[in-house]
């Protein structure tokens, strides 16, 4: 068999850094080459370092996917990932037996560096990250249909990470609503808006201790599709409220709650003058949950993103009656966990609460991070007792 010779990109530094995102700043190209090219990574002297996706258009020139020389990238590369994404969630995760709705494939942590699928019963979502991924779109879904025999694929990119990275992703249009079931309550969801791929599958784990500990009167702030509100009142918080200030991810909730039998009142809202109207009026809950939508994926935007969270967390913190219980949250990568647990410090001084954490938790298990992407840890969830 006739060995490839593939494109070969040189590295500038002296050495390669155990992150798989190479910035373009530190390599150099020989020729010009198509967006996600298959290419080898090598030092000054020539010698292999590692194979991956080449890409002079963005600001991630080069992502690794192996070290290992002999290892092609091919479909056989691909299914092999795959099947290694999906046997630890099946047999070591037993996620089938929590729900029909995980992630596949959580891209660096599975070692498919911008690529991520999650499960939606029968319906596959596809969330591209980098051009590379883009142009092996058929290869991945086959190795998918493997897995899952029968499934559907939609398939999506952000703006703004097509044109960082120069491809053109073509969304079909979204799917019709499928529902899923998690801890035994069903949800709707509807892939193609403007949350993730459909639903906050990451806060699974978080969803089921809150459960555990909610009680009395409940306030879920940014609800989306009512996910915390409807644990917590299957609970028996009494009552349970719901804002988001998406209308129609409202009207989702509310349908999740037709379908569950459970009682909540949803109702569209901004959080900031929702919570400043019941402070004034001394309205308080047993039980709050703040979950907004990330604040910024930009490094020179984290000190303006760190003062709302402080901002919101200090009313957040103001309505939750002495002895209850908060369950704060961030889910912008930016933010550490170190960063976050500060947000909280100072909204305690300002509202002149007593805070102790009983809990802090990162995304569920079919979310890890690999070791050397901090990026990949993204989500912080912080149970507090409130006096």
């Amino acid at each position: 068999m006739d060995t490839i010779v593939l494109p070969r990109i040189c590295l500038k530094v002296d050495r390669l850094p155990t992150h798989p995102w190479i910035f373009r700043r530190s390599l150099e190209a020989p020729q010009q080459l198509p967006a996600g090219t298959i290419a080898d990574l090598v030092d000054g002297h020539g010698r292999f370092l590692a194979r991956g996706f080449w890409n002079g258009h963005a600001r991630i020139g080069f992502r690794v996917l192996t070290r290992q020389a002999g290892e092609v990238i091919d479909a056989e590369f691909i299914q092999g990932r795959i099947a290694q994404a999906v046997e630890l969630r099946r047999e070591r995760l037993h996620l089938d037996t929590q729900s029909d709705a995980w992630r596949v494939l959580n891209s660096e942590a599975d070692g498919l560096s911008g690529l991520i699928v999650d499960r939606y019963a029968d319906l596959l979502v596809l969330e591209y990250f980098a051009a590379g991924m883009w142009r092996l779109r058929e290869v991945i879904e086959v190795a998918l249909q493997q897995a899952f025999p029968g499934c559907r694929f939609y398939h999506f990119a952000e703006r703004h990470v097509q044109k960082q990275e120069s491809f053109d992703c073509r969304t079909p249009q979204p799917p019709e609503p499928v529902w899923i079931h998690e801890h035994k309550l069903a949800f709707r969801v509807a892939p193609g808006g403007r949350h993730k791929t459909g639903f906050f599958l990451d806060q699974r784990d978080n969803r089921a201790r809150l459960e555990a500990w909610a009680q009395g009167r409940v306030l879920d702030l940014c609800c989306h599709s009512g996910s915390f509100a409807l644990h917590a009142a299957r609970a028996g918080g009494d009552p349970v409220t719901g804002i988001d200030l998406d209308e129609a991810i409202i009207q989702l909730a509310r349908d999740n709650a037709q379908r569950n039998a459970l009682q909540v009142h949803f109702e569209q809202g901004d959080l900031f003058p929702f919570l400043e109207q019941a402070v004034q009026r001394g309205q308080q809950w047993d039980t709050v949950i703040l979950d907004p939508a990330r604040l910024t994926r930009d490094r020179a935007r984290l000190p303006q993103a760190l003062r709302a969270y402080v901002a919101m967390n200090r009313l957040a913190l103001l309505a939750v009656a002495p002895g209850g219980l908060l369950l704060s949250c961030s889910c912008s990568g930016l933010v550490t966990e170190v960063d976050f647990l500060e947000c909280l410090r100072r909204a305690a001084a300002l509202a002149k609460r007593r805070v102790t954490v009983l809990h802090s938790a990162g995304a569920a298990a079919d979310h890890p991070f690999a070791i050397d992407v901090p990026e990949g840890r993204y989500l912080q969830a912080v149970f507090c007792r409130v006096y």
